[in-house]
């Protein structure tokens, strides 16, 4: 009988990220783990398979760290998953929401919850995370205690959940990356695909203009391009992009053809399928029609 495939997340059991795992791995053995360092540690050791690691939310933003290990990696980007998040409100079984007095969970958690708890009056407690504030909660077992985190945490740690999707605002998603020691490039085949490289421009007048006018001129569509400075020097900005096709397609392969002649840096990070959420999330074509032209 063949080893159980592992999956490496940052946090503890219950968490966004263990979610996420088990609903796209539902085989893999789960692996928590302290850090996202630790996370691509072990899985460029062979001591896991596959990791799963949240790169942004809609609401809170990118994941600051993911842009500088990602890069520094010897890891690929062979897939990825937009999970939508659902805070469940939690206490140890035998508290009521009358007697609750503090609500603790990630600070970004807090932040996405606090509707419910300005309507309850709690006073919020930074934990490290959502699962791990569930567990101490738990742990120390006051009835006037409770916690913000995904319905595995309360199944996790026994907790009774005595509010139910919790969160401000219901489009409240998190983009998830899979990644693996191995390519996995997926197939040209006229599925959706998405390319993910990191760029650094040459030092010369107007490089990034001229870098990104291929993918105009070749009808490619970016759907993300960010800048974050290089092992914090200022002068030296990478960039994180995102592309519509595979780089076997014609357009895509001259786009970039383009972007590798004014770049100092070119590193192709994944390209893989690309998550059928997508869909839902996609501008509607009368919105893009409404804008108004620049300069009319």
């Amino acid at each position: 009988m063949s080893e159980q495939k592992k999956i490496v997340f940052q946090g503890e059991l219950g968490a966004n990220s263990h979610t996420a795992c088990r609903n796209v791995y539902p085989d893999y053995q789960p692996i928590p783990c302290a850090t996202f360092e630790d996370c691509f540690s072990v899985l460029e050791s062979g001591e896991a398979d596959l990791g799963m690691i949240p790169l942004e939310n809609s609401v809170a933003g990118r994941v600051a760290d993911i842009h500088h290990l990602l890069p520094r990696s010897s890891l690929h980007i062979i897939g990825e998953y937009f999970l939508p998040i659902r805070f469940q409100l939690m206490a140890p079984r035998g508290a009521t929401v009358e007697g609750l007095r503090s609500v603790q969970s990630h600070v970004m958690a807090l932040g996405q919850c606090r509707k419910i708890i300005r309507e309850l009056g709690l006073t919020p407690i930074t934990g490290a995370d959502t699962a791990g504030s569930a567990r101490q909660v738990a742990e120390k077992g006051d009835l006037s205690a409770a916690a913000l985190a995904p319905q595995m945490a309360a199944d996790a740690y026994g907790l009774d959940i005595l509010r139910t999707n919790v969160e401000d605002e219901a489009h409240n998603t998190t983009r998830f990356l899979i990644l693996s020691r191995d390519s996995l490039r997926a197939a040209n085949n006229g599925q959706p695909v998405i390319t993910t490289f990191i760029f650094r421009v040459r030092n010369v007048p107007a490089a990034l203009y001229k870098a990104l006018g291929g993918f105009a001129t070749n009808g490619v569509n970016m759907t993300k391009l960010e800048s974050y400075q290089l092992e914090g020097q200022f002068f030296a900005s990478m960039f994180y992009a995102d592309v519509e096709g595979h780089p076997d397609e014609r357009s895509v392969a001259l786009a970039l053809e383009e972007l590798q002649f004014y770049s100092a840096e070119l590193k192709m990070l994944g390209v893989y399928r690309a998550d059928p959420f997508r869909e839902k999330i996609r501008e509607p074509e009368a919105n893009r029609a409404l804008r108004p032209t620049p300069g009319i």
